[in-house]
């Protein structure tokens, strides 16, 4: 693997590029900001990587679009990236909690190659839950194994029109709901390290694939199934290489490989504090986790305010 360092400055130069449109209601101007430096970045590294869970397709540029490869190396691929440089853009415009600039690297063929389609996900520090079981099954089993009532979980889901049953069936046992509203790579994470107690919901794909490179090394359990809106939506996910339509993914179909995951706040939230300007520097908080050596690093750093915006 490349040194964890180098990966994680594409993340920390992402989120500063968000900076000056923290609450600004700019969606499309910091996400590119976001992209343009996370590019920026990995084109100076010393490999040859493809990206196999960005931003759409490549006629959708100047987003990090699944199969752009990068890297200042020549010959084959060597790594594959998943990336979400700005996850969370509407929390980030209206400076809300919780925005995150992503990125997790494997050797290739190393994460699932997913489409940029929904996935109904689960997902526990606990290995006693089942996407296919009931809200109060999956709670009950959670407390027989922590040894505790049900009215002391936490449950975290994204407050959706489409996930209502869901809520209302988390209510009814008594379990204490979270309701978020963007940013389930940061809630999982959070349930993986045990400040809740499991994550429901139907969210992007691309970000289960995120979230499951970081449970690779923080540990837990996640699963997923594709949801797929139309048969456009399955003619692509075939294109490539998804077969079964109704598969359930578990941790280690979602990541096959070693992985290693940054990520760093844009504006601070539960998970990470966000970028903050002192003086003449920009101040980053980021996680830093590798499964290789099973390395979980909270990261400080300071980078010269030098930093400016290529379209401004």
């Amino acid at each position: 693997m490349i040194d964890y360092l180098e990966i994680l400055k594409a993340t920390q130069e992402a989120a500063i590029a968000c900076y000056d449109f923290i609450g600004k209601n700019d969606e499309k101007s910091s996400d590119k900001a976001a992209v343009d430096a996370m590019r920026r970045v990995l084109n100076t590294l010393d490999f040859k990587a493809r990206i196999v869970i960005g931003e759409g397709e490549r006629d959708k540029a100047p987003m990090l679009y699944i199969g752009e490869e990068l890297g200042a190396s020549s010959g084959r691929v060597q790594y594959d990236i998943a990336v979400d440089p700005l996850e969370g853009t509407t929390i980030c415009a209206k400076a809300m909690p919780g925005s995150l600039s992503v990125l997790a690297i494997t050797e290739h063929q190393g994460m699932l190659h997913a489409p940029d389609v929904y996935m109904d996900k689960i997902a526990s520090k606990y290995p006693v839950v089942d996407l296919d079981d009931s809200v109060a099954n999956n709670l009950k089993n959670i407390a027989n194994f922590k040894k505790c009532p049900v009215n002391e979980l936490t449950v975290i889901i994204l407050n959706r029109q489409r996930h209502q049953e869901k809520i209302a069936k988390t209510r009814e046992t008594g379990a204490k709901l979270k309701l978020i509203s963007d940013g389930d790579i940061a809630a999982i994470i959070e349930v993986a390290l045990g400040d809740a107690d499991l994550y429901l919901g139907i969210g992007g794909a691309p970000e289960g694939v995120l979230a499951a490179a970081a449970l690779k090394t923080l540990g837990g359990q996640i699963m997923g199934r594709l949801i797929f809106a139309d048969e456009n939506e399955k003619n692509r996910a075939a294109k490539i290489g998804i077969t079964d339509f109704n598969k359930k993914y578990l941790l280690n179909d979602l990541v096959s490989k070693d992985v290693i995951f940054c990520a760093t706040g844009v504006t601070s939230g539960p998970l990470l504090e966000g970028v903050m300007r002192q003086d003449n520097k920009f101040k980053t908080q980021s996680i830093m986790l590798s499964s290789i050596d099973k390395q979980v690093l909270k990261i400080d750093a300071y980078a010269p305010h030098n930093y400016t915006n290529s379209h401004l």
